[in-house]
């Protein structure tokens, strides 16, 4: 019986992502008490050295700093299974509170970074492979080894400072608009994050598509297909991306979820509420309930993820569905 469950894709997919799910918890969990100091001494700082013992235990007692590791892991697990995911003592503010006021701030620039990535990487990957080891193929290579190269800290504050310079553009200068409330602004302040971000992903989306068309028009129907005198257009639309969009949509699927954890850089730049930039203040603050169950929500993110790039396959390539 156990074994038929188990040989479930559904249930196996399903643990599988519990067990994520625990192993970020527990790797968070240890590497947080492996920073030196506390939020006794962030919230003090040199402070700190000045209380007395009994002030000392008070506080530990306050943060739960007082008990056994283990006890302190499952009271955290145990809280956050009853939607309780913390307090944070800087926002004066739940954990979910802060949550839901960050989290679409990282997905809209999610979203705005990979169509942009989309919009240069296919492309410029099906240019390169229409005529390999030619100038245009060299182009798209520079363009893609440029995208893998540069840092998005540098690009960000060279953008940043030449358009704020010479231009007087610098939207992000002024407090973070959402989107229901001035869209126009919004949609300026998520510009050049968006382009800093999509930038360097577009360059592995070229890449893979690159390689995966090639593969495609090596095939024996893109050969029959030629000769039955199909258009060139509808050649490479229908039967060469269309047949190439599986490892696009794998690669795609990665470089979302890794926007949606991985932005922390780009939203300190540019000041966005981000969910990243929350996770970096936690860390600063020694925040322990907020880094631990933000970076929870953000793996749980990424699971999700990964689950809607299966089902996407199964959308897109009749042979997925039928495995």
């Amino acid at each position: 019986m156990l074994r038929r469950l188990f040989r479930n894709p559904v249930l196996r997919r399903i643990l599988a992502a519990l067990a994520t799910l625990l192993g970020v918890a527990v790797f968070v969990f240890i590497m947080l008490r492996a920073i030196p100091g506390n939020q006794i001494t962030a919230g003090l700082g040199t402070e700190a050295a000045a209380l007395t013992p009994a002030q000392q235990q008070q506080l530990e007692a306050y943060y739960g700093l007082d008990q056994p590791l283990i006890v302190q892991f499952f009271s955290w697990l145990g809280n956050v299974f009853t939607g309780n995911l913390g307090f944070s003592a800087r926002a004066q503010q739940s954990v979910l509170e802060l949550t839901a006021q960050s989290l679409p701030v990282t997905i809209e620039l999610a979203i705005f970074s990979i169509v942009l990535a989309l919009l240069i990487g296919i492309p410029l990957g099906m240019l390169s492979a229409s005529r390999p080891d030619s100038p245009r193929d060299a182009f798209g290579q520079v363009v893609g080894l440029a995208g893998l190269s540069i840092p998005a800290f540098l690009l960000a504050t060279t953008l940043l400072a030449v358009l704020a310079s010479s231009f007087g553009f610098n939207p992000n200068g002024e407090g973070y608009a959402y989107l229901v409330d001035d869209p126009w602004l919004n949609l300026q302040q998520m510009l050049l994050p968006s382009i800093v971000l999509g930038f360097g992903i577009a360059a592995p989306i070229m890449r893979t598509t690159r390689t995966a068309v090639l593969e495609i028009r090596s095939n024996d129907f893109i050969r029959t297909a030629k000769a039955k005198g199909v258009p060139p257009r509808r050649l490479q639309a229908k039967h060469v991306l269309g047949n190439a969009l599986v490892p696009i949509v794998t690669m795609t699927g990665l470089q979302f979820g890794y926007l949606l954890g991985g932005a922390v850089v780009v939203e300190q730049i540019f000041s966005l509420p981000g969910i990243g930039r929350q996770v970096l203040l936690g860390i600063q603050q020694k925040e322990y309930a907020l880094v631990q169950s933000t970076v929870l929500i953000i793996a749980l993110s990424f699971v999700i993820v990964n689950l809607l790039t299966d089902v996407l396959y199964r959308m897109i390539d009749p042979r997925v569905r039928a495995a």
